[in-house]
């Protein structure tokens, strides 16, 4: 673990698992939410974005005109799939935006600054060939939950577009949820053993710390009310520190949930969070 002790606060203020009564349930909610979007909505499945790792995407609802939003699952970035996190696609798709969930290579078997390089060359991938399947692409739109809320982030921050073949302001709509901005605390939990992560990693890849000094990319942000300190301190910092640089930033209040459920609200075509994602997108495509 890089020499980092755990401190058995901050780790419980950042155990999502332990948040709730019963993870499996709420997991197995979230599995069955993904499983009848899978039914429901054609997808063109497991088109590799990244000839070097493998990693892959499925898109749905992708249609002439259309914008598209790009998921990104959560799981401490050691766990999650594309498959399980089909439930970011209803909402969306029902308002004629095309989602792509995507996969990406897991912890600890990779670090996490390849885990931030495949996201990124995923949105890259869907800048460069959206047009071809007449999506509209000249902004892309990203969310992601816990650890797709660090990557969303990650997607967000400046200093990476001209590595990547990308304009400079070419991020839309940005959708974190329950997210982890400022990597420092984890050094002191036990995600650590997994990610390994040293001050480095915390400099390097925090996105608190690489805000773009100029931007028109709208950050929508949401914690469930029932989560940890740790969560709900890291969404508020990041909140104030997007604000401070004069930057659009939506919060929306979901008081009623937990870590987890709060991304099941996806699947409502008037839910809150489809409803402020929906209209930050749309804002781009007039």
């Amino acid at each position: 673990m890089s020499g980092f002790e755990i401190d058995p606060q901050i780790d419980y203020d950042f155990n999502a698992r332990e948040s709730v009564a019963d993870f499996d349930a709420e997991f197995g909610k979230l599995i069955a939410l993904s499983n009848r979007a899978m039914a429901d909505y054609p997808r063109q499945a497991d088109i590799v974005f990244d000839a070097d790792s493998g990693s892959a995407l499925d898109l749905y609802g992708v249609a002439e005109g259309r914008p598209v939003f790009l998921w990104i699952h959560g799981g401490y970035w050691r766990l999650g799939t594309k498959e399980g996190n089909a439930f970011a696609v209803p909402g969306l798709v029902s308002r004629d935006v095309a989602v792509a969930v995507m996969d990406y290579s897991l912890a600890p078997a990779v670090n996490l600054e390849q885990i931030v390089h495949e996201v990124r060359t995923a949105v890259a991938w869907l800048h460069r060939e959206g047009p071809s399947m007449g999506l509209d692409a000249r902004k892309i739109h990203v969310g992601g939950s816990s650890a797709g809320g660090h990557l969303s982030g990650a997607v967000l921050a400046d200093g990476w577009r001209q590595d990547y073949g990308l304009p400079r302001d070419m991020i839309g709509a940005a959708l974190a949820l329950s997210g982890i901005y400022d990597l420092e605390p984890l050094l002191r939990t036990q995600v650590n053993g997994w990610m390994n992560m040293d001050m480095g990693t915390v400099a390097a890849l925090s996105p608190i710390r690489h805000i773009p000094e100029e931007t028109d990319a709208h950050l929508i942000l949401s914690v469930g009310g029932k989560e940890r300190d740790g969560f709900l301190r890291e969404t508020q910092a990041f909140h104030e520190a997007w604000a401070a640089k004069g930057h659009r930033v939506t919060s929306v209040d979901m008081a009623a949930c937990n870590h987890f459920d709060i991304t099941g609200t996806l699947t409502q075509t008037e839910g809150k969070l489809v409803n402020a994602t929906v209209a930050a997108i749309r804002a781009f495509h007039l």
